[in-house]
């Protein structure tokens, strides 16, 4: 996807790899062909705050059937009016943090991703947020919202790989809020996964510690 606006130097090079990215080069969970799976879509956000590089993220409503207080990119599951991944996300977006579509500007997308615990193929649509604004998390949507530097999800001190019950083991972050001292955000699954992929294809990425393991927190 091509845009009118400019893009951030930083930024550049993750729009200049996107199109050659593969669902291989993303993940290891392939979905059974036998079924039809749900399309649903994520928007991953980058924006800058004081000139900071970040990327918004939410924080599910323990209350949910599937995905209960995960941390996550705005997004979900496609209605039947909605025009394809992008207008999805938007839309998600939209609905979740008040996140006005006109402020950002899609710059591409990522395969389809297999959500093995909800049953969805979800596409990550990556998007420029040019002209930011005050967000509200939506209390039936999500309970917090955040603006998560991207500095802080390449500090090698900040990363983990992390250990489910089920058997799964997949890097995970584990962030401080950036403005409420209170709260911290435990990101991992398939929104760690992409973040993590993200930062390699964007060239932020650092080495770490993979040998760090832990349990999933309850």
């Amino acid at each position: 996807m091509t845009s009118e606006l400019t893009l951030p130097g930083w930024l550049q090079p993750l729009a200049d790899a996107a199109p050659g990215i593969t669902t291989a080069q993303l993940t290891d969970f392939v979905p059974p062909p036998e079924r039809v799976w749900r399309p649903s879509a994520v928007l991953a956000c980058f924006g800058e705050t004081d000139g900071e590089a970040d990327i918004i993220l939410v924080q599910r409503p323990s209350t949910m059937r599937n995905h209960a207080g995960q941390v996550a990119f705005p997004g979900g599951a496609t209605d039947p009016e909605d025009d394809g991944p992008v207008a999805t996300a938007l839309r998600e977006a939209n609905e979740e943090v008040d996140l006005d579509p006109a402020s950002v500007t899609v710059f591409g997308q990522l395969p389809g991703l297999w959500l093995r615990a909800s049953g969805f193929i979800a596409v990550p649509v990556l998007a420029w947020w040019h002209t930011p604004h005050a967000l509200v998390a939506e209390e039936a949507e999500c309970e917090a919202v955040a603006r998560m530097p991207l500095r802080a999800l390449v500090d090698p001190a900040n990363r983990w790989m992390v250990r489910h019950e089920s058997g799964y083991q997949g890097p995970a972050f584990d962030l401080a809020d950036p403005l409420d001292p209170d709260r911290r955000w435990f990101v991992w699954g398939f929104t760690a996964n992409v973040i993590s992929q993200l930062l390699v294809f964007g060239g932020w990425a650092q080495e770490w510690d993979q040998s760090r393991s832990r349990p999933l927190p309850v």
